[in-house]
Order: structure tokens, then C-alpha cells, then sequence
């Protein structure tokens, strides 16, 4: 056993109950800034704008350099002879199969989000791209590397810091699993106090803006597609219609847990998602997609280093790094709380380079196929074919993007109709998942039991928070505050995640020196 085990082990079991300054504080602070949004449309949105130009003028070194020591820190954590650790005892077996396990990884980090910047954002770079003449095969490259960028390993690599931090002090030292858990080596019983309450408002806080975000956008692609599809106007009644309907399905799916729900959930994902891909794929120009894949791949890998770093000092776009690269980083960051933790609780029992190497490769790779295909099939009906009217969709309507895109394949239509029932279904596990994580941050966990998950009123509780704050915004023509609202939010989450680094160096150095293992120990039984 650890230090921080024997430390843990020492201290009275807590009940699983409601953590009332957690819950009552996060919940108000989110219902304030939503009046305030609502009741102050333009100010609010003129302030947040100013801010997040703030910003990234003053903090872009930062952020692509602490995203940068994420994705460093914890590919060296599963390298070195660290990653042999299990999430929990040594003789524990995993808690989920190797397939069902892998289902919900993909399926709890990939959203709808997919399906809206999947050809749209591609196209956008190619009109306007941060540097170079736009609209030329030089653009058409630098599209889908930036693309690749922003979806690829770095955001991948927040969500393995979390997991793994969490679910090693959960799991192995038996701390409840909360956002606080692992800052325990440095803030000590501390982290039960005021502090620890804190971290996971805040977390919870951020968490809530990211499926808000997730929402409007989900919203957005689902309404369009119906526009498409049936001509439906894409008007609030719609929306609203949409986001109660999204709503309602992913708390039935949050409510029948992760063990029944939202594992279904994932598996239907993975199928229904390939079945779009490979019929994109196969029914496109089959040869020039696979060989701009190995391309695309490989300009990747050649600029990673560069465009990690890249903050265009020396050719600098007006504000194109702060909407896109930056916004990516902050808005992997917001995601990572609950997303993180929802990987921790499924991970139990599996060691860390298991989770480090799962979360990095098994999603990522299926995340670029799919942005290559469908990003190089609209550049190529607009480069090739003349689809002009794909680039006036990506920059004025992206949600519609992908539909105008299966429009030029044979069976569109019925293709359309899988699309909208996709986004559908890539809504539901992130949507579900976080209530699941938003109710069980609310709790006062047990030590002795870190799977046992919050009461269903608490999941009915936050989903529906998120409905009405979702529809409060997008009545008042506002979603894009919640969007500038999370880059702001998350500055002071990312030295959280500095933190984690910290505390995890602590405690895995401890746990592999005896000596001090043993110290600790003789010192904890003295107090107790």
C-alpha cells in the first residue's frame, strides 16, 4: 500500500449524499450568468468579445504551450515504467470488456460536433486560411492539416490527464472519484474543505457550458437536417421541439446508468458512425480519398511540432488564431471534466498506459479517417466539380454542410435521413454521460465504493439545466456567449490540469519509493 493509500485508509468512510455547497453553489452561478446573458443580449456579448480578443492576444503562448506539456507529460507517463500501474488494486481485472470499454471511449469524446465541422471546417480554411494565397492546392493542404490539428492527439491527451489522474487516486487510494480527488497530495485534507469544493464548482461550471455548447450545436445540425430532408423551417419552434426531444431521450439514457444505457448507446454509435464513413468512403472517389488520407497523415506528423508551437508571431492573421486553434485548446479543456472523469469511471482496473494508449489512438484514429474523408470529398466537389454552393453553406450555414455534401451521392437523400439520426445518437452519450458525471460531482462519494453513481434526480436535475439554458440563449440569439464564455472559463481549469501533473508525479514517485512509502506509513500509524 502507498503513502496516499495508508494516508486514505486511515480516515473515516464518507456516505454517498448531496455536497450542498457544490451543488446549490455551482447550479446558481450558472442560472446568474444565463439571466445575465439573456437580460443583457449585446453588452454581454460585446464584453465576452473583448475578453476572449483579450485573451488570445495575452494568453495564446500559453495555452499552446501548457496543451503542448499535457500531451508530452502523459505519453512519458505511459512510457516510462509508471504506466504498469493499474487504476486500483494489482490483482484487479478490468471492469468492462475490451470492446465495450473501447465503444464508450469513442463514443464519450467524439460528439455531434463531428458531423458539423466535418466538411465545413475544411472548407473554411481552404477559403480562408491563417496563412498563404486561399483557394489553392497549397490551402487545400494546410486545410486538412489545421484540421487535423485541432481534433488530433493534443485534445486526446487533456482527456488521458484527467482519466488517469483521477481514476489512479480513486481507484488505488480509494478517494472518492471527484474533479478534487487528485489534488489530495498537495492541498491534503484541505481538499475536503472549501478548496476541494472549489475545484469541482468550477468544474461542474465548465462542464455545464461545454453541454450547453454541445447542445446548441446538436440542435442546430439536427434542425437543419429536418430543413433539408423535409423542409421544415429551421425556426425556435423547431429547435425547441429538437432540444426537449434530445433532452428527454439522453436523461432515460442517464438514468439506466453507464453499465446498461450508455454502453448501448456507444455500441450503436460505433456501428451507425462506420456505416456513414465507409459508405462515404466506397460511394466518393474512392482512390484520391485513400491516397489524400496517407497525405493528410503525413503532413500532420510532419508539421506536429511546428503547428504545436505555431503562433503565427511572424505572419500573424487578425484574429484567426483566437477563433480557431485557441478555441480548439479551450474548448478540449471544458469537455475534459466530465469527459475525463466518465473515462476514469469506466477504466477501473486497467493500467495507465492501457488508458493513455486506448485514449490516444483508439478514437483519434477512427476521428482523422472520418475528417479526411469527408473533408477531402467537399474540397474535391468544390475543387473539381464546382460545388460552389458547398463553400457558401460552410461559411454561412456549416450545420448544413454535411447534408449539401451527401446531396451529391447516390441515395442522398436516404443518406441525409441516416446523417440526422447519426447526430442524433452522437449526441446522446456525451449528453448522457454528462449528467451522469454532473450528478455524481454533486455527491459527497463513498471511498470504499468510487463506482457507485449519483441518484437519478440529480441526472434529471442537471439535464434539464442544460435544456433551459440551452433554450434561453437560443431564444435570445445568443449560444455564440457560451462559446466565448468557455475559452474564458477555461484559463483557470488548465492550471487545474498543471496541478494534476504535479500531484501525480508526487504520489507515483512515492508509490515507487519504498523508503518513503514506509516512512509515511510508520507516520500516519503514529497519528492514528
Amino acid at each position: 500500500m502507498s503513502a496516499a493509500a495508508a494516508v486514505v485508509a486511515a480516515q473515516p468512510a464518507n456516505t454517498t449524499r448531496l455536497n450542498r455547497p457544490v451543488f446549490f453553489s455551482s447550479a446558481l452561478l450558472i442560472i446568474a450568468f444565463t439571466i445575465v446573458i439573456i437580460a443583457f443580449p449585446q453588452a454581454s456579448t460585446a464584453w465576452l468579445s473583448s475578453a476572449q480578443v483579450t485573451l488570445a492576444n495575452s494568453f495564446g503562448w500559453y495555452y499552446m504551450l501548457v496543451v503542448a506539456a499535457y500531451l508530452g507529460f502523459i505519453i512519458w507517463l505511459a512510457v516510462s515504467p509508471y504506466g504498469k500501474i493499474k487504476l486500483g488494486a494489482d490483482d484487479e481485472q478490468p471492469a468492462f470488456s475490451y470492446g465495450a470499454w473501447a465503444g464508450m471511449l469513442f463514443s464519450s469524446g467524439i460528439g455531434i460536433s463531428l458531423l458539423y465541422f466535418g466538411a465545413s471546417e475544411p472548407l473554411t480554411h481552404y477559403l480562408y486560411p491563417p496563412q498563404g494565397a486561399a483557394a489553392t492546392p497549397a490551402a487545400a493542404s494546410q486545410a486538412m492539416t489545421l484540421t487535423f490539428l485541432h481534433w488530433g492527439l493534443h485534445g486526446w491527451a487533456i482527456y488521458a490527464l484527467i482519466a488517469v489522474a483521477l481514476g489512479y487516486f480513486a481507484y488505488r487510494h480509494k478517494q472518492p472519484l471527484a474533479l478534487r480527488t487528485a489534488l489530495y497530495p498537495l492541498l491534503g485534507e484541505r481538499v475536503h474543505g472549501a478548496a476541494g469544493h472549489a475545484v469541482d464548482c468550477f468544474g461542474i461550471v465548465v462542464t455545464v457550458l461545454g453541454l450547453v455548447s454541445n447542445l446548441g450545436i446538436g440542435s442546430l445540425q439536427i434542425s437543419a437536417g429536418l430543413e433539408h430532408l423535409f423542409g421544415l423551417q429551421n425556426s425556435h419552434s423547431t429547435l425547441l421541439a429538437v432540444i426537449i426531444v434530445m433532452t428527454i431521450v439522453a436523461t432515460l439514457a442517464a438514468i439506466s446508468g453507464v453499465e446498461v444505457g450508455i454502453r448501448r448507446l456507444s455500441n450503436l454509435n460505433v456501428v451507425l458512425f462506420a456505416g456513414l464513413l465507409i459508405f462515404a468512403l466506397s460511394m466518393g472517389p474512392t482512390l484520391h480519398l485513400l491516397n489524400a488520407m496517407i497525405q493528410n497523415l503525413g503532413d500532420y506528423i510532419g508539421n506536429f511540432v511546428g503547428k504545436t508551437f505555431d503562433l503565427y508571431a511572424y505572419d500573424r492573421p487578425s484574429d484567426w488564431l483566437g477563433k480557431w486553434t485557441l478555441f480548439y485548446w479551450a474548448w478540449w479543456i471544458s469537455w475534459a471534466p466530465f469527459v475525463g472523469l466518465f473515462i476514469a469511471r469506466i477504466s477501473r482496473g486497467r493500467t495507465i498506459r492501457e488508458v493513455v494508449t486506448g485514449v490516444l489512438l483508439l478514437p483519434l484514429a477512427f476521428t482523422l479517417v472520418w475528417l479526411s474523408v469527408f473533408g477531402n470529398s467537399a474540397l474535391d466537389l468544390l475543387i473539381n466539380h464546382g460545388a460552389t454552393e458547398l463553400s457558401r453553406t460552410a461559411l454561412e450555414q456549416p450545420a448544413m454542410t454535411m447534408y449539401k455534401l451527401l446531396a451529391h451521392y447516390p441515395f442522398g437523400t436516404a443518406m441525409s435521413g441516416v446523417a440526422i439520426f447519426v447526430g442524433f445518437v452522437l449526441f446522446l452519450t456525451p449528453a448522457d454521460s454528462g449528467a451522469v458525471m454532473l450528478a455524481n460531482l454533486s455527491v459527497r462519494g463513498s471511498r470504499s465504493d468510487s463506482d457507485a453513481d449519483a441518484p437519478h434526480w440529480l441526472r434529471i436535475f442537471w439535464s434539464a439545466l442544460i435544456m433551459a439554458v440551452t433554450v434561453g440563449l437560443m431564444f435570445a440569439d445568443n449560444i455564440s456567449a457560451i462559446q466565448t464564455t468557455i475559452v474564458l472559463a477555461s484559463l483557470p481549469f488548465s492550471v487545474v490540469l498543471v496541478l494534476y501533473m504535479v500531484c501525480l508525479m508526487k504520489s507515483l514517485r512515492l508509490e515507487f519509493n519504498p523508503a518513503t512509502t514506509a516512512k509515511a506509513v510508520a507516520r500516519v500509524a503514529r497519528r492514528t
